[in-house]
């Protein structure tokens, strides 16, 4: 236990650029709006109850995620690429704005009882989650394997660059279910096994690999992206398989989806949308239109 503390400790320093990180995005605390929508607006079900009239409750993340999400200089606000979003679809479908912050285990269960309309996490489109979900695209996303800056780790792109390594990833994600996957190719094949680290926050995981405790995380490449850019102790050396549709999710069958897909449809055109992946970084990952319940990942 000591020498953990000790660890961490030592590691303290490091985590001063998170200040220089706040201050980086200041300038990203002053929201944008959109117009009311109303052809977004006409395609809300008559029938459809939002879990508080007249606001659109919105599931996302409680952790420290930049880009996706963080908290303000008021360490209150909560700020991020899917804030941003998710205000310019409730000023499009002319409601008022409820960011409420849970975990990523929370938000399917979340969904399905009820207590969210629509959820907001980075959440891939799988054929799977589709049987209990219906989706909205507005970003392509892409997953990223990081490593400290001095690593001498230069490449990780196939199931042979994981053999041996640990490699920190997230509980329930389709960064873990590719990592499982291809430890399995491996095996079959005789080379060492992975060995997954898993962390539910993004600090202990950044703590964890610059501590030199794990040699890899795997995760959202626009995460990935953001920590080299502004603070310059890690690196990309290779992403997964595939990119992935993300997408706002909401529950199966409730007839929201499509008043989802126009409300953001109209900030594409609007321009808003291109000015929030702009000052978050993720222009890379812009879609031109929405699409409902596209193709998914299968495993």
């Amino acid at each position: 236990m000591r020498a953990l503390t000790l660890t961490v400790l030592a590691l303290l320093p490091s985590l001063a650029c998170s200040a220089d990180e706040r201050l980086s995005v200041q300038q990203n605390e002053t929201p944008i709006h959109a117009p009311a929508n109303p052809q977004a607006i006409s395609k809300i079900p008559a029938d459809f109850h939002f879990i508080e009239p007249g606001t659109l409750t919105v599931a996302t993340s409680a952790t420290n995620s930049p880009p996706l999400s963080l908290l303000a200089s008021d360490n209150v606000t909560r700020i991020g690429s899917d804030p941003d979003i998710a205000r310019l679809l409730a000023d499009s479908l002319g409601l008022k704005l409820k960011l409420v912050p849970a975990s990523w285990e929370d938000w399917p269960l979340g969904i399905s009882a009820g207590r969210y309309d629509v959820a907001m996490f980075n959440i891939a489109v799988t054929e799977e989650r589709k049987k209990k979900f219906d989706f909205a695209t507005y970003r392509a996303d892409n997953h990223a394997f990081a490593v400290k800056s001095d690593s001498k780790i230069s490449r990780i792109n196939s199931p042979a660059d994981i053999a041996g390594k640990r490699i920190i990833v997230s509980s329930g994600t389709n960064q873990e279910r590719i990592l499982l996957s291809w430890d399995q190719q491996n095996r079959a094949k005789g080379l060492p096994a992975v060995t997954p680290v898993y962390l539910t926050d993004d600090a202990s995981a950044t703590l964890t690999l610059l501590s030199g405790r794990a040699d890899a995380m795997f995760g959202p490449h626009s995460m990935a992206a953001w920590k080299v850019a502004s603070r310059g102790q890690t690196k990309l050396v290779g992403s997964g398989p595939f990119r992935a549709w993300v997408a706002v999710t909401t529950k199966k069958g409730n007839g929201l989806a499509p008043a989802l897909q126009a409300a953001l449809d109209g900030t594409i055109a609007g321009g808003q949308y291109q000015q929030v992946l702009a000052r978050w970084g993720e222009q890379d990952e812009a879609i031109a239109h929405s699409t409902i319940n596209p193709p998914g990942i299968v495993y």
